[in-house]
C-alpha cells in the first residue's frame, strides 16, 4: 500500500527543469529558427505549462541569451582542457592549443552560434564581452609576466587575436566545401604566435 506522498509525482528540482526549458529550446531554434519558434513549443517540447516558463526566463529572447552564456561557458571549458594538456611553461604551445581548440570549436557549433548570436543584430559589447576574451587575455598576460613573449596590452592584443580568429573561420566556412582544419589551425596559430612575437 502506497501512501499519499509516495504516489504524489515528484518535482524536478529547479535546475534541471531549466535545463529542459534550454535544450527544448535549443532543438527547436536549430530546426525552425529563433523568430519562427514560440513559447508554446518550448514548453510542449519540455512537457511544462506554459507559466513554467515564466519561473526560468522573462522572454524567448531571454532564454536565447542563457543558451549564448552556455554556448560561451561550453566552449570555454573545451579550449581550457586543451591548454591544459601543455605544461604551465610551455607557453608556445599553450598558445596554439587555445587558438586550435578555439577554431575547433567554433566549427563544431557553427549552426548553433549562428542562431544563438545572429537571432538580433549583435551589439557592440556583445562582439568583445565575453569570456573567451577574457581567458585569451589572462594567458596572454600570464605568458608576458613569464617573459614568454612581448605584448603591451594584453586586453587590446586578446580582442584582435580573438576577432581575427573568428573572422578567418568564418572566412574558411563560406569558402571551402570542407573546411581543412588541420590547415586553418596552422594559419591561426602562426598568425597569433607572430602577434605575441614569436616567429
Amino acid at each position: 500500500m502506497t501512501t499519499a506522498s509516495e504516489s504524489r509525482p515528484r518535482t524536478k528540482p529547479p535546475e534541471e527543469r531549466r535545463d529542459e526549458l534550454m535544450k527544448a529550446a535549443q532543438r527547436l531554434f536549430l530546426k525552425h529558427g529563433v523568430a519562427a519558434t514560440t513559447i508554446e513549443q518550448i514548453t510542449s517540447a519540455a512537457d511544462v505549462a506554459k507559466g513554467t516558463f515564466y519561473l526560468y526566463f522573462k522572454s524567448k529572447e531571454d532564454i536565447c541569451a542563457a543558451l549564448g552564456d552556455r554556448f560561451a561557458a561550453q566552449l570555454l571549458a573545451s579550449i581550457q582542457s586543451a591548454v591544459a594538456r601543455k605544461a604551465p611553461d610551455d607557453w608556445r604551445g599553450r598558445l596554439e592549443r587555445w587558438t586550435a581548440a578555439a577554431a575547433s570549436g567554433y566549427l563544431d557549433s557553427i549552426q548553433l552560434h549562428d542562431i544563438l548570436f545572429y537571432a538580433q543584430p549583435p551589439t557592440r559589447a556583445g562582439l568583445v564581452d565575453n569570456i573567451l576574451i577574457d581567458d585569451l587575455a589572462l594567458l596572454l598576460e600570464a605568458g608576458a609576466h613569464a617573459r614568454a613573449w612581448a605584448v603591451d596590452d594584453p586586453r587590446f592584443a586578446a580582442v584582435f587575436l580573438f576577432s581575427g580568429l573568428h573572422a578567418a573561420v568564418d572566412d574558411a566556412f563560406l569558402r571551402e566545401k570542407q573546411v581543412n582544419r588541420s590547415r586553418l589551425a596552422r594559419r591561426i596559430e602562426r598568425l597569433c604566435l607572430r602577434a605575441a612575437g614569436l616567429a
